[in-house]
């Protein structure tokens, strides 16, 4: 489902049939990609071939509920297991996920932390390319919880 028919749902308090439907196939959606990509990571841990990893299979409605309210200016200090969550505000897709699994240190591939911290730590990046601060309260927002490592300072 479009993001304006979410907005014009949320503004009229009232939902379509139609788009209820959209709105609910589109999170099943979602939360089966999820899933999934805990199972491939996991196997991916448990055959060697990523070193540890942090799942967050079995917390996909929750996570996508407070997805829902979640809005621009918002900050959140995460939960390691929150994938869903970081999946459903678009600050996180598969490729993602696995470049951070693999602590890839490429900062456009793995935007969190540039594979400098444990994986499952979730981050937005507070500073643009040129090391400039963004416009906090126009995105959504989210600091790696109990994270020692790089959050997006040069």
């Amino acid at each position: 489902m479009s993001e304006t028919a979410v907005n014009n749902a949320k503004e009229s308090e009232q939902i379509s049939k139609i788009d209820f439907k959209s709105v609910v196939l589109a999170d099943y959606k979602l939360a089966n990609i999820s899933r999934e990509t805990s199972l491939l990571g996991r196997r991916e841990v448990l055959t060697g071939k990523a070193k540890f990893g942090i799942f967050g299979d079995g917390k996909e409605v929750p996570q996508l509920a407070m997805a829902k309210f979640f809005q621009p200016g918002d900050f959140r200090s995460g939960y390691y297991r929150d994938q869903t969550f970081m999946m459903a505000i678009d600050q996180m897709n598969v490729e993602q996920f696995f470049a951070q699994l693999y602590a890839n240190p490429n900062t456009e591939q793995e935007p969190m932390s540039g594979g400098r911290s444990m994986n499952g730590h979730y981050a937005t990046r507070s500073l643009d390319e040129n090391g400039n601060w963004k416009a906090l309260k126009d995105i959504k927002n989210s600091s790696a919880d109990k994270c020692r490592g790089y959050l997006g300072w040069r």
